[in-house]
């Protein structure tokens, strides 16, 4: 398993990176006084409210309320994961990213490249070995043209043992790349072999275009009919969608995507034309496809056969896209006819009315209720009963939000039962923020995210601690993380919070626009850290004089603390 990037490459990371040159690359920015604006690239807007600041190294729309550092940035607008968004700014800079305990990086640009040239000698087959004639009157057979099949890149293993070998297995550092690209096999005697033999080769890509395996459709009666890379550093079936990379145009385009179950059948439904389709890779859809797909859009359309089979299919993706639907996500199941996949029936009647199915699939919350009513009965108290009991666990796995409630209101029409316990109450409503503005623990921890710099201004941070103020833990915490590292700047400093559930508040406090800078931004820091302190004075006096005797020590300390209070008052003019 891959280990943690370390710390101090991401530090290092922010502290080299320009923000406003990896934002500028992708959507042109104006300069408007310190910062520089542009439409959101997030969400649809007339007027520029998406603004970059140089100074703190960290984007905020006004607009939708999308924010953060560089690799918020590269996570949103390229749909990249972490650590690829790391990986995208490293290589700006002629960086290699380093991994933290766990081992070292598997060797992926050697495998990458091996798969290339495997891609490339494929293709090559397809068009040139005499037993390909059998590969290309299949593709014919099922109404592919050779422009589709140029553009999916397919290609043909032949028959043999070790062709491939032969031609790409040169040495034992090519052959061990090779077998940990899973193109070829070891034997247990000695030796390896292709993996693919006499198969129609599809090469799969990960969401950004890069090939990371190949699945192979049989000829004949060979076995299995499909066989697909197994999992290699590159290639994670519960991660990647064959054809994902190719469709996002077209998925952004029609709002949705199809999720069907073959590659073939994404380069079928191509052939027509509907080109917002991708398929899983011979395992059930994962949280990790989900996730990845409403990353391009808020519906997703899952495809399977109507019989039996299809069913408990389709009964799975909804358990995996629960946990995913957050407000505003949609999940949509079509179910074919009997005998028909999606490849022979965009044939058969057109893609108009294919697409048509698509929209008329059915919405996810009528198939859960209509599952689960067609395994109980309604008209007994038990059967009731148990729709309720299976019901309340399934709608668990949601979300908080208005689906969750709209589908709980649902199943107490359905049932009858108004309370469905604690696990399916509804969301508890968010405080109201305290009346005056912003508490002196947010205008501390908001002054010191713009500048962190003046946590040095601080001799005793630690003497916060204990406070009893909301927050106050939090800005400690702070304080010793930019007085043990003053080289972070605002975009490095919540980076190191970026699993801790103070993120959200933390970058939402960074986005805040400040009217004071310079020497006032010091002076309205040092102000509230000074009331903070009295405070916590004036909390330890009433502690001591609280007390009907006090000892020796004690009597010492309240002294001290009288001093310490005098002296604050006059920091503070007498406040």
């Amino acid at each position: 398993m891959a280990g943690r990037i370390p710390q101090e490459f991401l530090d290092d990371l922010l502290l080299r990176t320009d923000i406003v040159d990896v934002v500028d690359a992708r959507v042109p920015l104006k300069k408007s006084g310190r910062n520089y604006t542009a439409r959101c690239p997030f969400h649809d807007e007339k007027t520029p409210s998406f603004t970059v600041s140089a100074d703190k190294q960290f984007y905020h729309c006004f607009g939708c309320g999308a924010h953060g550092n560089a690799i918020d940035f590269l996570m949103q607008y390229e749909h990249l994961d972490f650590r690829e968004a790391v990986g995208e700014l490293a290589g700006r800079l002629g960086l290699e990213v380093p991994l933290g305990k766990g081992g070292p990086a598997p060797a992926t640009a050697r495998l990458a490249a091996v798969l290339e040239q495997a891609e490339r000698y494929y293709r090559r087959q397809l068009r040139e070995h005499p037993a390909a004639a059998e590969a290309v009157d299949y593709l014919k057979g099922r109404g592919l043209s050779g422009e589709i099949a140029g553009r999916f890149g397919l290609g043909f293993a032949p028959p043999g043992w070790d062709n491939l070998l032969q031609a790409l297995g040169d040495g034992p550092e090519r052959l061990k790349a090779l077998q940990e690209a899973g193109l070829v096999v070891a034997r247990d005697g000695g030796g390896h072999y292709d993996r693919f033999r006499r198969r129609i080769v599809f090469p799969i890509h990960d969401h950004r275009g890069r090939i990371v395996g190949f699945g192979g459709r049989a000829l004949g009666d060979d076995t299995p009919k499909y066989l697909n890379s197994p999992e290699t550093p590159l290639f994670h079936k519960g991660r990647e969608l064959y054809g994902l990379h190719r469709a996002r145009a077209a998925v952004k385009a029609a709002g949705r995507v199809l999720v069907v179950e073959g590659y073939m059948d994404v380069v079928a439904l191509a052939q027509f034309g509907i080109e917002h389709a991708c398929a899983t890779l011979g395992t059930a859809t994962t949280r990790q496809h989900l996730e990845r797909l409403y990353r391009y859009t808020s519906e997703v359309v899952f495809c399977f056969d109507g019989d039996r089979a299809g069913r408990q299919a389709a009964w799975r993706a909804l358990e995996a896209a629960l946990p995913v639907l957050e407000d505003g996500r949609r999940a949509s199941f079509l179910f074919l006819p009997e005998g028909e996949d999606p490849d022979s029936l965009v044939r058969r009647e057109g893609p108009e009315r294919f697409a048509a199915r698509i929209g008329g699939a059915q919405p996810l919350p009528e198939f859960l209720f209509e599952t689960l009513a067609a395994e109980v009965d309604l008209g007994r108290m038990e059967g009731r009963a148990e729709l309720a009991k299976k019901g309340r666990a399934l709608l668990g796995r949601l979300p908080r939000g208005a689906l969750r409630e709209l589908m709980l209101a649902r199943l107490r029409d359905l049932t009858g039962v108004q309370d469905l316990g604690a696990g399916g109450g509804a969301a508890r409503p968010a405080p109201a923020p305290p009346a005056g503005g912003m508490s002196l623990v947010r205008r501390a921890i908001a002054c010191l995210l713009q500048a962190p710099a003046l946590a040095r201004t601080v001799d005793d941070p630690e003497a916060l601690a204990g406070l009893a103020r909301p927050g106050v833990d939090l800005l400690v915490a702070l304080l010793a993380l930019a007085r043990e590292h003053p080289e972070l700047n605002t975009a490095a400093l919540l980076e190191r919070f970026r699993d801790s559930p103070h993120r959200g508040h933390l970058e939402k406090l960074a986005a805040q626009g400040h009217i004071v800078e310079g020497e006032a931004l010091a002076r309205e820091f040092q102000d509230a850290f000074l009331r903070l302190k009295a405070q916590r004075i004036e909390q330890d006096l009433d502690r001591l004089l609280a007390q009907a005797r006090l000892a020796p020590e004690q009597k010492a300390e309240l002294d001290a603390l009288l001093r310490e209070q005098a002296r604050l008052k006059g920091c503070l003019g007498g406040g």
